[in-house]
């Protein structure tokens, strides 16, 4: 009864992660592995879930993308997919879809940020390290703050 009675509480733990907000396999092992009582445990629960469609890498990579692309550049975004343990080549795609937005997207977090163009080399420094920060590509970065406005190659 107790095997049981764990099982159900992993189970229960683990749906009330994905309550809140779609989790990867691996995120889910990771926080679950604390709470297994016996070898095998976590991986027969996820089993479970994934096989009733609880657990959905793309539904997670599709969340990440939606929830971050408006604030990150694609290197940031690719970085957060991988550490979800996502597969690396839904990841690439996902992260070539981004880079085609990378300028708009970019000269968006930059006018809230800054609004207007930097009047010293300082000050575009500072704004080019700020994009920077945020995972946006070199290129980008250099026509947001110059202010060209020719599309990214």
């Amino acid at each position: 009864m107790s095997l049981l009675s764990t099982t159900l509480s992993l189970k229960g733990r683990a749906l009330r992660y994905l309550a809140a907000r779609e989790h990867s396999r691996v995120e889910l092992e990771r926080k679950l592995a604390a709470f297994e009582e016996t070898p095998g445990e976590v991986t027969r629960t996820l089993d479970e879930l994934q096989a009733k469609g609880f657990i959905n890498e793309q539904r997670v990579l599709d969340s990440v993308v939606h929830r971050r692309a408006s604030r990150l550049g694609a290197s940031r975004i690719r970085q957060e997919l991988l550490g979800k343990g996502l597969d690396a080549q839904a990841v690439r795609q996902a992260v070539a879809q981004l880079q085609i937005t990378e300028l708009e997207r970019a000269r968006e977090v930059w006018r809230k940020k800054f609004g207007e163009p930097a009047n010293d080399a300082a000050g575009r420094a500072r704004q080019m390290r700020f994009l920077a920060s945020r995972g946006f590509g070199a290129e980008a970065i250099r026509k947001v703050v110059s202010g060209t406005d020719d599309a990214v190659d």
